[in-house]
């Protein structure tokens, strides 16, 4: 079995404007559906990036809030732009202690608890795994990208991004991926697109398959 079935359906519906990087330009609306070929209910937290392949973007920054609360990580799965500066806040009544040792993004934050702490700058590409060293079953997941379109799936599975027409790189990427997902190139026309996934999980080592 393939991790991921890729279908795509051509939707008569209307174009409407939109701003893309760099502009006004037409944008079109691509849904995409994600489901589990492995499980009933749809994915939640699959991260999913469209790289431009024709022409360039222009680099973006912004900042970003993760939390701490109920000795997680709150979000799970979070999916951000490079050059994007993350504050990690503690909302939990405890002290928590913050790290990473990936090779996209490596720092220690001190013992701390209660307001936010000294921000961190996203500024590689990558897969970041984040931890606490107070409480080791704490761990998240930021995927670090240098792409503006991209986008993570709430519990219905599905997605809308509007996208300028052009080629991209489709890629994919989950915590309970059972194994690699091949980025797949998709076309983007001036007709709304739809896009259905279905992905292989496993719940055992989240975290475990590579970026792609």
């Amino acid at each position: 079995m393939t991790a991921v079935t890729f279908r795509v359906l051509a939707l008569s519906l209307a174009a409407f404007a939109g701003l893309a990087a760099g502009g006004a330009a037409h944008c079109t609306a691509v849904t995409v559906a994600v489901t589990s070929s492995t499980a009933g209910a749809p994915p939640e937290d699959a991260i999913l990036v469209f790289d431009p392949l024709d022409g360039t973007v222009a680099p973006g920054h912004a900042e970003a809030v993760i939390d701490q609360l109920a000795k997680q990580f709150v979000p799970k799965v979070t999916v951000l732009r490079t050059g994007t500066t993350v504050r990690f806040k503690n909302s939990d009544r405890m002290r928590h202690q913050v790290y990473s040792f990936s090779p996209a993004k490596n720092f220690t934050l001190k013992l701390s608890m209660g307001p936010l702490q000294q921000p961190v700058v996203f500024d590689k590409p990558g897969l970041v795994v984040l931890g606490c060293n107070i409480h080791d079953n704490m761990i998240a997941f930021v995927g670090v990208v240098d792409s503006p379109y991209f986008a993570k799936t709430p519990k219905s599975g599905s997605v809308t991004l509007n996208l300028p027409a052009g080629r991209y790189r489709l890629r994919v990427w989950h915590p309970n991926l059972s194994q690699s997902v091949a980025p797949r190139e998709v076309t983007v026309s001036e007709a709304d697109m739809a896009l259905a996934l279905a992905l292989d999980l496993s719940s055992s080592t989240p975290g475990a398959t590579p970026w792609p």
